[in-house]
């Protein structure tokens, strides 16, 4: 089992249930400390390869996941895997895609689907969930 993060780091946001993602922007430096485990990274063309296990699923910015199927799988194996491991999601930015990502995560955590996008906005980024159609797939997220 590897460790989680470490709740004051910047970025990571704590689940109701306790678990801890790291989200973050990929045009940034990565930040200081342990890396992850496994990472999510939603970007409309392929990530360059990392030191960890990551997965991939084609998001262009500004838009939704191109395979909804693909996302839902995704994102509940990153809150699965969040339980015991240092895991990151990321987009290019920080905020649309990986905040909508997160609110999904907080839905699957247990957060009503009303009330997720507030959750993540309140404890990982006020501008999280930038668009009309993010807060309507984390609406619709189940």
């Amino acid at each position: 089992m590897t460790a989680t993060w470490d709740p004051a780091t910047t970025g990571v946001l704590r689940l109701p249930s306790g678990r801890l993602v790291r989200g973050r922007g990929l045009r940034r430096p990565l930040p200081a400390g342990p890396a992850p485990a496994f990472a999510l990274y939603l970007l409309g063309s392929e990530p360059p390869p990392v030191a960890w296990e990551s997965r991939w699923l084609r998001w262009p910015d500004f838009r939704l996941p191109s395979d909804r199927a693909a996302a839902a799988t995704a994102l509940r194996e990153t809150w699965e895997r969040a339980g015991s491991e240092r895991v990151e999601v990321a987009c290019g930015g920080g905020i649309g895609r990986t905040g909508t990502a997160l609110a999904c995560l907080a839905v699957l955590d247990g957060v009503p689907r009303g009330e997720a996008v507030a959750y993540v906005r309140e404890h990982y980024a006020r501008r999280a969930v930038e668009t009309p159609w993010q807060r309507r797939f984390v609406a619709r997220f189940s």
